[in-house]
């Protein structure tokens, strides 16, 4: 495995923890990237990661990305990420969901962790059980609950708001979308845009999902070797990170890229190799900051899902302020979103 502070991830990253319980094979990392603006915040991210390295690039690579979305949301928090190493559909027990609380209750408040990918609800409630600094949990509680139809939400803004940018229509009606992954937020964000009358297109590894949500959105299935290739208007990435590549970008058919996964640049260099096709690109941490615009009210003790869903109606104009700053000054959007945020977290 690569050393930390040499690993080409590395972006200064305050703190990086490996956690290790024995009894009941507990094998996590918790990267806490930036905590300028307050503690670091970000989901818990379960996958059955190929090895170490693959497990450190992931946390280093998105504990960063919270800094940033954490900054251009306009919430208090700084940025964190939590990665364990398993099978979340065959390695998941409550007594491992406990050791990764005391895991979180160690680090004594300088990590806040909320449910992503390969996690439920009720894993957060087991996470509960040993530390009070989770999120995400149980509306019976006073907590926001499931954040995915909030980060849904916020991406079906960014499409619109990339919709009108790029093709001059204030409308989804006819619009051809197609949504990369049917799991929580792409099934949400599928069945939102049905009802704004896009045309939905929808592909996932597992056919039975993107089916249930094809039907919910009254759009059809795509096979996922089809999916990045279809011929659309917007693009929608919403299942796993580095989608964008070179591999990927040259067969690309969409006017616009614009979705919920995290780290869609597989490299820095991507986000001018989609300018140069002529494709707008919606920075993904602007896009999906729903989920943990969400979470933030609950941290701060005055949940409310008015106020959540007025801030979110705020991403669309920073994403209107990151699009004009690229026009004016020769710039691909994500180098104008990394500029605006690293000012923010203390990094210019």
């Amino acid at each position: 495995m690569s050393a930390v502070f040499d690993h080409v991830e590395f972006d200064h990253h305050e703190q990086v923890v490996f956690a290790h319980d024995h009894q009941t094979g507990l094998r996590a990392i918790i990267g806490i990237h930036n905590t300028f603006l307050g503690p670091a915040a970000g989901g818990v991210r379960m996958a059955n990661y190929a090895n170490m390295d693959d497990a450190l690039t992931d946390v280093l690579r998105l504990s960063r990305g919270m800094s940033y979305k954490n900054a251009l949301a306009g919430i208090p928090l700084g940025g964190g990420k939590a990665v364990l190493i398993g099978n979340p559909k065959a390695d998941k027990t409550p007594q491992l969901m406990q050791a990764l609380g005391r895991a979180i209750q160690g680090l004594a408040g300088r990590y806040l962790a909320a449910e992503d990918v390969g996690m439920t609800l009720a894993d957060m409630e087991e996470i509960a059980l040993e530390t009070n600094h989770v999120f995400g949990r149980d509306p019976k509680a006073g907590f926001g609950g499931e954040p995915s139809p909030m980060t849904a939400l916020g991406v079906l803004l960014s499409i619109k708001t990339c919709v009108r940018r790029f093709m001059g229509r204030d409308d989804l009606r006819g619009v051809r979308v197609a949504v990369q992954g049917a799991g929580a937020v792409g099934a949400d964000l599928a069945r939102q845009l049905g009802q704004d009358g896009a045309e939905v297109l929808i592909a996932d590894m597992d056919s039975a999902r993107a089916q249930a949500a094809a039907d919910a959105a009254g759009g059809q299935v795509l096979s996922v070797d089809d999916i990045l290739c279809a011929d659309v208007d917007v693009l929608a990435p919403c299942a796993l990170g580095a989608i964008l590549n070179d591999v990927t970008i040259p067969k690309l058919r969409s006017k616009i890229v614009c979705g919920a996964a995290n780290n869609q640049l597989a490299e820095p260099r991507h986000g001018q190799a989609l300018a140069e096709r002529g494709i707008l690109y919606g920075p993904d941490y602007v896009v999906n900051a729903g989920g943990i615009i969400n979470v933030s009210y609950e941290v701060s003790g005055e949940y409310d899902a008015t106020k959540v869903v007025e801030h979110i109606q705020r991403i669309p104009k920073t994403l209107e302020q990151i699009f004009e700053e690229a026009a004016d000054e020769g710039l691909t959007p994500d180098v104008v979103a990394d500029r605006m945020a690293q000012r923010l977290i203390g990094r210019s």
